[in-house]
């Protein structure tokens, strides 16, 4: 009681007791305001205030800090569009290079046919003349040999001649004789010389042949030379492009090569003799540049299955990247498994690589959705679409339409939401497109 007495009597010092008069026409009233109903109004009205002070600077802090998040969503969206911008136009750089790479192969390709064929036809005509020239060679010497018998013959025709033949017998036999040998002689002379002239044409046409065929010799070997600085130079960017976008090459390739395991063709190892002899150097070289462009070719096709370009063709804005990203609906912080591009209503679909589709119709979240199964283990997903082109069992190509672009599904506007998803697992579509910027 008389800490309750003292601190009435203090209140009564700070507050003294106030009373507050109500007039009327018939009766006058009074309110009495005590120091403690005084102390209880004063308490919550510095409550009030404290309490209005301190939620205007809260909401002051929320408005500064959602300002300065948007700045920054929006610069981030504006770089997002800049990179996007580059990939396409560097896309569209190495898809012409590409083209202009695949024409300089062919034509390479075709002089290096024609100079084989060259060289087939040089091997051909210097076996002939070999031969040409050993059929003389025997002639020749069958002919001297004829030469030197007949004069033997003479020689002992002349010595056993009859000892009982009269003077102008013998010399007329010995004149007849001479006229023969000397027919013979002069007959064989001129046989020889026309085998002479031959012998000499033969040799200067060997000649010809052999400078010819060093001469394809040199422009075979500076044609392989840039043949296999072509393979060389286009097969490092496609080792690097499937490295970044973790694929093995190797073992990527041996999954190409075991569907499609055929031989034949342009690309048939060059074996220009049937004998058991040592490969030339150029059979070696031919071999190993087929050897490369087997291996290009069966990039091809690896790159023809494996999702590495846009699935929009028209302009569009990234407005969700892959990861952790705050929920649209405000349901805290999510997993983004895949990245979202904004575009117009209608805006076509297009797969990104070869496949079958497994799934095209309504999935809870997802709206309308198109899967497709790709080689390697790879899929595809393309969601919140307006309208389906596909049914479940299609086989695709790449750069097929497969939907229009819509907001079906648990969505805040247009755009699609692309994924793709390795052995089952969700990885960055970015990291395909981006390891693809440098070749297409």
């Amino acid at each position: 009681m008389r800490y309750t007495h003292g601190l009435h009597a203090m209140l009564e010092r700070r507050l003294p007791e106030q009373r507050l008069f109500l007039k009327s026409d018939t009766e006058t009233r009074f309110v009495r305001l005590r120091p403690a109903t005084q102390a209880v109004a004063l308490a919550g009205g510095l409550f009030l205030l404290s309490w209005t002070i301190v939620a205007t600077a809260i909401l002051l802090m929320d408005s500064i800090g959602a300002g300065s998040g948007r700045e920054q969503a929006m610069r981030q969206q504006t770089i997002y569009e800049d990179r996007l911008n580059a990939l396409s136009s560097d896309r569209d750089a190495r898809a012409a290079e590409a083209a202009r790479a695949q024409a300089r192969f062919n034509v390479a390709l075709a002089q290096v046919s024609e100079m084989q064929a060259a060289l087939l036809a040089s091997e051909d005509q210097r076996k002939e003349l070999e031969t040409g020239i050993d059929v003389i060679q025997n002639t020749l010497r069958r002919t001297i040999a004829e030469r030197d018998e007949a004069r033997a013959q003479a020689a002992t025709l002349l010595a056993g001649a009859d000892a009982t033949t009269t003077e102008a017998g013998r010399a007329r036999d010995a004149v007849a004789t001479l006229d023969v040998l000397a027919g013979s002689l002069r007959a064989t002379a001129r046989e020889r010389d026309a085998m002479a002239a031959a012998v000499g044409e033969a040799q200067a046409e060997t000649d010809r042949v052999a400078l010819a065929l060093r001469e394809t010799q040199a422009r075979n070997d500076a044609i392989f030379t840039r043949l296999e600085e072509a393979v060389t130079v286009s097969m490092d960017p496609l080792d690097a492009m499937f490295r970044k976008a973790g694929l093995e090459p190797e073992a990527l390739l041996d999954k190409v090569r075991s569907g499609y395991s055929g031989q034949g063709g342009p690309l048939t190892p060059i074996s220009i003799s049937t004998s058991n002899r040592t490969p030339a150097p150029e059979e070696i070289r031919a071999n190993a540049i087929l050897g490369g462009l087997d291996r290009l070719n069966l990039y091809r096709i690896a790159v023809e299955k494996t999702p590495l370009v846009m699935p929009v063709n028209d302009p569009v804005r990234l407005t969700s990247p892959f990861g952790g990203r705050p929920d649209p609906f405000g349901r805290g912080a999510r997993q983004h498994e895949g990245v979202d591009l904004a575009g117009p209503q209608g805006t076509d679909i297009l797969a990104t690589a070869d496949g079958t589709v497994v799934q095209a119709g309504w999935s809870d979240g997802y709206g309308n959705v198109v899967k497709i199964r790709h080689d390697f283990g790879i899929e595809t997903l393309y969601a919140h679409n307006a309208e389906l082109t596909v049914s479940v069992g299609d086989r695709v190509s790449r750069g097929d339409k497969i939907a229009e672009m819509g907001s079906t599904g648990r969505s805040t506007g247009t755009h699609v939401h692309y994924e793709i998803r390795i052995g089952g697992n969700q990885v960055n579509p970015m990291t395909f497109i981006k390891a693809a910027k440098d070749v297409f």
